[in-house]
């Protein structure tokens, strides 16, 4: 078992760790333990009732926070032309072809989120090996492989976030910064929260949410009453 602080440790006595709380009373009560010296992120994990290892079964998707997750995330496109020019001007970090192909196969991944257009998918493939592993590949079920360049961009940029069940059947999914107010870390944690329950498998059985955790970057977690996830 890890060595926990004395912060980790004295924000266990703060509640009951077999007690299953509301979304509400767990954002509060990880919101009053983030005292690291820096603005921890808080984040909620969905254990599923899936078997990832049947492809009907897999969960992957993006969403839009209400209110974003405080972080501002980089972003390369790969797209030439006019809707390069596209991307420019919709406030892409990174916007090139060949040669950011050529950078990234050199170590370079300066980059948080990578969105191509579907006629640059021959290109970008070239880095399926780079990129896969990292999760930095474009790919059409989270929007990041689109024609429509100018949405995709600001839709990150304002907060959209990719969420995709582990082998474990589990989903981590930041909502947000300690200094968020409880309004907007519930708001963003309802969003996802819908957006999980929507995308259940028609193959899944038994029970479906299995367990909800909700947590800082330092702390401990709370547990969410899986009969309660809204």
């Amino acid at each position: 078992m890890p060595k926990r602080g004395k912060r980790y440790l004295e924000a266990l006595k703060t509640y009951d760790q077999y007690k299953l709380y509301t979304p509400e009373e767990a954002i509060d009560l990880v919101k009053a333990n983030a005292k690291a010296k820096f603005d921890e992120t808080i984040e909620v994990a969905f254990r599923l009732g899936i078997d990832t290892r049947h492809a009907d079964q897999q969960i992957r998707g993006a969403v839009v926070l209400p209110h974003g997750t405080g972080k501002t995330r980089s972003v390369l496109v790969f797209a030439k032309g006019e809707k390069a020019k596209e991307a420019e001007a919709a406030g892409a970090d990174f916007v090139g072809a060949e040669d950011m192909v050529e950078k990234i196969q050199k170590g370079w991944f300066g980059f948080d989120v990578a969105v191509a257009t579907p006629d640059m998918m021959g290109l970008v493939g070239r880095l399926g090996k780079l990129l896969g592993p990292k999760g930095l590949m474009p790919n059409p079920k989270t929007g990041t492989v689109t024609f429509d360049i100018e949405r995709a961009v600001k839709e990150i940029k304002a907060g959209k976030v990719e969420y995709r069940a582990d082998k474990a059947g589990i989903i981590h999914v930041p909502i947000g910064k300690a200094s968020f107010d409880h309004q907007k870390l519930y708001e963003n944690y309802r969003t996802i929260a819908e957006t999980v329950i929507k995308a259940k498998p028609a193959a899944a059985k038994g029970q479906y949410v299995r367990s909800v955790t909700v947590s800082s970057t330092m702390g401990p977690g709370v547990k969410i009453n899986p009969l309660k996830v809204l």
